[in-house]
Parts: structure tokens; C-alpha cells; sequence
């Protein structure tokens, strides 16, 4: 009987439409549940912002659909709080592929804000979520997307005439194409993680962000967004040319195609990033980065744009928190230890500066423009603007006999400027680069990570100082002004600031490359005795962090970190196509006419 019975079951579970309402079936208790138990996350979610009791309940209303200028269907679920007339509206736009992670995440803070008295509409990109078309290429259609979204959301009873927008990366693109709409624009946002220069963040310094445009590309190339295993990123990474990059991982991807052989801010980066955006913002901006994120650099350029140039009531009301976070997480410090998750970071603001945008709430407390957290002492401090204006900018100079190569060698940092010195080289060979250890990309390599089995190479040039006596504070713009030569008619120099901890160990501060044309190609890879040094100037990442009393801190020089950013293959051909590279010798001055030196923002206690 019992054997009859299960093969009774075989062949009925056999039937694909039988498996296929059992999967319906299954879904449907699924967001069931999520439907019912959003609200109590949202409760519990606010509890733990320390935001007020909830005032309003909330009903949902699913699908609502706005119809793009092509006849594109963007479909949105909309939270409404429970209470009569209109309200201040939160709009996200999420660019991601409808999976359970997503839907709780929409459904948390949907009813989140919309028992505060927001109307909340999360509403699909294209291609994404519930909304048709398709998301390839990026970057495209977000600007008339956005539109049609304000112009469909002016148009509802419930609309007050205030739109506020929030979120980080590609929701942060989302609004910033948005930022120069008026009527109907927006009344307040918050970009976190994101900034006005995607062509700043893919080519720092000039060179190729490989990494960070691989996993972006191999992350969301299909209909879900599903991280590729690590071993098969790798894949991509190894091996020319560069452009092949995602083929070696998955498949052709044409936008990292086009990423990659875009390596000049030409006009589809124009389009991309659109003219004066900050400038031209016309509503407060709530700017949120994070110390290891790839966007940093270009974001606080961004806030330090708006408090210059925009509106004179919208660059005083915006704000700028720098946290410690890579990409839409949180770094986790030498010690093991790691700050509150960044997503309870990220969602924390939002009621507050939407109350005093949307709602016009009055500020209990003035709150500082800027509010950075101090990495080492490991607190948050409000200051007045960025950068900080007490800093002491301060040349740390290299120092060497002639042998910085590696921890064993003579390289040291100092405050004394050099003498008569020998100059360092190293061998740069593309097909060998050094490889990168921790940093500001995209994925799960971002963040804090021993540098010592780096400095253990040939090619990486080293300085150190002695221990510190007292605690240092680094907080601002780091730069490397470095005297050079290279048999190269084109290369790299890399740049890494490293705190070296009393035992050894040394961990990444702040990191930079600076890619360009040397003007000249010397045959047969030997160094010219009348080669005189050139002076190039290397932005590192903007930093905040305290070196206490027994740390070192530590110089490394180099010309490649791979795979963060793509192999200069020191040919001067066309980059993203070449298949044969060619090894250098690269070599760095520091002496009386020559003088290298790494410029520290000083923090005076």
C-alpha cells in the first residue's frame, strides 16, 4: 500500500503544471507572511533607529503603473499611510531583480515611512523589479523614467506638492538625474554612496576600476542579481585583453564593454553624468559616504560643488555624513570589531531630515554640516566643512639608499627632507602585478586587510617611519608627489597609505594610481643617463584616521593593484585591446633637486 502510495505521489509531482501551482501555491503563502509580518520589521526596524511610536497604519497598493514616453511600463507599489488628505511622497527607485531579500527590504521600509505619514512609492527601474523593458543598457532611461514617475506622481490625490528620494549606488543615480527637475522636482534627497561622476568613480587616477565594473556587471547582467563564486570572477581577471574580461567570466556583457573601452570622459560619459549636476541641485541634499567606497573621492568633490556654487538656501541646508563603510557595508577594523551595520546606518536619517525637508519639523538641535566618523578613536564628530579648515597639510619625505624594495629595505618616511640619495627601481611586469589586498572597490575584497605579504615583493617600494610618540590624526585629502622616470611611453605609478600596528602587521589607510603618457618610448627597456625625473602628483582616498603612539605609518609605491584596477600593459597602445604587454623598469627620486613626498592632512589636537 505505502509503495503504491508514493508512486501515486511520483507521478502526480511529475505533472509540471501540478509542480507549478505548488509553487504558486507556496509563493503565495510566502508574501503572504512577508505581507503581514513587514509591519512588525518596520516597528522593530523603527525601534531600533530610536525613531517615535508609529502614527499611522498603512495599506498597500499594489502595481500602480506609470507609462515611460517609449510605452514602457514602470509598475510601483505604493504605501499609504492610513489618514485623510494629501502627504509628502518618498520615492525609491530599485534596480534590482524581484528576490525575497528585495521584497522585504520594500515591504520594511515602505511601511516604515508610511506609518510616519509618507506616501511611499518603491517603484521598479526598467527591467527591474515589476517593471518591463530591460535594463541593459544602464544608466539610459533613468533620467526620462524619473520624470514620467514626478509627473505621474503630481497627478494623485494624495500628492502635497513634496517628493523627497533616497538610497545608495544606482538608486543614488536615480537621483541625482532628477536634481535639476523643478515643477514637479524634489524637495530633498538623499544620495548615499553615489556621486555625479560615475566616470570619476570607473577611472580614478585614469585607470580601469576592473573590479569594481566586473562584479557590477556580472552581478546584474541577467534577470536576477546573483554575486558570481569568486573562482569564476577570477577567471576574468586573468588573461588579455581587458575588454574580453567578462567573457572569461560568464559571457559577453555589452554595457562592461562599454565601460571598459570608454576610457576618456568623451560623450557617453557626458550623457552618463549629465553637466553641473551638483550645481545645479535644486533641492537639500543629505550626502552619505563611506571611507572604503569607490565613490568617496567624487562625492565629497560633489558636496564640496553644492555648498560653492548651488542655491544659496539649498547649499546651506545639505549635509554630509562620512561613515565607515565600503559599498553598501561596514568595514570591519583590525581588531575584529565593527561599527552599527551600515543598514541600519543608511535607513537611520532618512525620517529625521525627511520630517524637516518634507514636513518643514523644526530642528531641536542646529546640526553641523558635516559629520565624520574618526577611524582609530573609532567616534563620530560634527565639524563645520570639508575639508577641515585647521588642517596642517604636512610633506612626510622619502628616504632610501638606493634599496626600499620590501619590508627589508632601507626606505623611510620622515619630516626631514632628503639629501644626496640614491633613487629607487622596481620592475613593473603586467603579467605579474601586485596583487590588491583589501581597498575601495565594489564586492566583498573592499575594506581593511593586512598589507605585509604585499611588501614582501620586489616591485613594491616601501618608507616607513619610526613609531609614533604621540597619536596622529589624518583627516582630509591625501597626496603623493613623487619624482619619477619610467622606460615606459605609458604607465602607472600606485600609491598606499598603510598603519603598521606596534606588532608588524600593517593595514590599508587610503590608496591611489595615477595612469598617463610619458612623452617618450625608450628602446630595448634601458634608462637613459640624461633622463631627467618627472613630478606627478597621485590622489590618494580622502581619509580620517588616527595613527596612535607605537604605529607606523608606512608608504608603499608600486604600479600595479590588481585586480581593484586594471594592468597598464605599458605598451602606449590602445589599452582595453592589447594582448601583448611589456615589462618596465620604473624608478622613483629622492633627493635635493628631486624631492618625493607624501602631503598628510594633519589634524592638530
Amino acid at each position: 500500500m505505502r509503495a503504491g502510495i508514493f508512486r501515486h505521489c511520483a507521478r502526480l509531482f511529475s505533472h509540471k503544471r501540478v509542480w507549478l501551482s505548488l509553487l504558486a501555491g507556496l509563493t503565495a503563502l510566502l508574501l503572504l507572511v512577508i505581507g503581514r509580518g513587514s509591519a512588525i520589521a518596520a516597528t522593530w526596524l523603527g525601534y531600533q533607529l530610536d525613531y517615535p511610536p508609529a502614527r499611522y497604519g498603512v495599506r498597500l497598493e499594489r502595481r500602480a503603473t506609470v507609462t515611460a514616453p517609449d510605452g514602457t511600463a514602470l509598475v510601483a507599489d505604493v504605501y499609504h499611510p492610513r489618514t485623510a488628505g494629501a502627504t509628502p511622497t518618498i520615492l525609491v527607485r530599485i534596480p534590482y531583480s524581484k528576490q525575497i531579500k528585495h521584497i522585504l527590504f520594500a515591504r520594511t521600509v515602505g511601511h516604515l515611512w508610511a506609518s510616519h505619514g509618507y506616501t511611499t512609492v518603491i517603484q521598479g527601474t526598467r527591467g527591474r523589479y515589476e517593471s518591463g523593458g530591460s535594463y541593459d543598457p544602464p544608466f539610459v532611461n533613468e533620467a526620462q523614467d524619473g520624470r514620467a514617475t514626478l509627473q505621474w506622481i503630481a497627478q494623485q490625490p494624495w500628492y502635497d506638492g513634496h517628493i523627497g528620494m533616497w538610497g545608495g549606488s544606482y538608486f543614488g543615480y536615480t537621483q541625482w538625474v532628477l536634481a535639476d527637475q523643478v515643477d514637479p522636482g524634489l524637495s530633498a534627497l538623499i544620495p548615499q554612496i553615489c556621486s555625479t561622476d560615475f566616470y570619476g568613480m570607473f577611472y580614478p587616477g585614469g585607470a580601469f576600476s576592473l573590479e569594481s565594473a566586473l562584479y557590477w556587471a556580472t552581478l546584474s547582467y541577467g534577470s536576477r542579481d546573483i554575486p558570481l563564486p569568486p573562482e569564476q570572477l577570477q577567471q576574468g581577471f586573468e588573461g588579455w585583453p581587458l575588454l574580453e574580461a567578462d567573457d572569461r567570466a560568464v559571457q559577453n556583457i555589452p554595457f562592461f564593454d562599454t565601460w571598459a573601452s570608454h576610457t576618456d570622459r568623451d560623450r557617453y560619459w557626458q550623457a552618463v553624468d549629465g553637466t553641473g549636476r551638483n550645481r545645479q541641485l535644486q533641492a537639500p541634499a543629505l550626502l552619505m559616504a563611506g571611507w572604503y567606497d569607490p565613490f568617496l573621492p567624487t562625492q565629497l568633490a560633489d558636496f564640496q560643488q553644492i555648498r560653492a556654487n548651488a542655491a544659496p538656501q539649498v547649499a546651506e541646508a545639505t549635509r554630509l555624513i562620512v561613515g565607515p563603510w565600503t559599498h553598501a557595508n561596514t568595514v570591519t577594523f583590525p581588531d575584529g570589531s565593527r561599527p552599527r551595520n551600515y543598514r541600519f546606518e543608511s535607513i537611520g536619517p532618512s525620517l529625521p531630515w525627511f520630517d524637516q525637508q518634507l514636513k518643514g519639523a523644526a530642528e531641536t538641535v542646529q546640526p553641523s554640516p558635516v559629520l565624520l566618523y574618526v577611524m582609530g578613536r573609532n567616534t563620530w564628530r560634527e565639524e563645520s566643512t570639508w575639508p577641515l579648515p585647521r588642517t596642517r597639510y604636512t610633506p612626510y619625505y622619502l628616504h632610501s639608499n638606493g634599496q626600499a624594495n620590501t619590508l627589508n629595505g632601507d626606505g623611510v618616511l620622515s619630516l626631514e627632507p632628503p639629501g644626496e640619495e640614491a633613487s629607487d627601481r622596481f620592475i613593473y611586469d603586467p603579467q605579474h602585478p601586485v596583487p590588491s589586498a583589501g581597498g575601495t572597490m565594489l564586492g566583498p575584497n573592499a575594506g581593511i586587510q593586512p598589507q605585509n605579504a604585499v611588501e614582501q615583493r620586489q616591485d613594491v617600494l616601501v618608507y616607513t617611519t619610526p613609531p609614533l610618540t604621540a597619536a596622529l590624526e589624518v583627516t582630509g585629502p591625501v597626496q603623493l608627489r613623487l619624482q619619477v622616470s619610467t622606460t615606459a611611453p605609458h604607465t602607472d605609478f600606485t600609491a598606499k597609505l598603510v598603519d603598521v600596528y606596534p606588532n608588524g602587521t600593517g593595514y590599508n589607510v587610503s590608496e591611489g594610481i595615477l595612469r598617463r603618457d610619458y612623452g617618450h618610448a625608450i628602446s630595448n627597456n634601458t634608462l637613459e643617463k640624461s633622463q631627467a625625473p618627472t613630478e606627478i602628483a597621485i590622489d590618494l582616498w580622502p581619509t580620517s584616521q588616527v595613527f596612535f603612539p607605537g604605529h607606523r605609518l608606512r608608504l608603499e609605491v608600486s604600479s600595479s593593484s590588481y585586480p581593484r584596477f586594471d594592468r597598464n600593459p605599458n605598451t602606449g597602445r590602445n589599452i582595453p585591446t592589447e594582448r601583448q604587454p611589456v615589462t618596465v623598469t620604473q624608478t622613483v627620486y629622492h633627493h635635493t633637486a628631486a624631492v618625493s613626498r607624501l602631503i598628510l592632512p594633519i589634524i592638530p589636537e
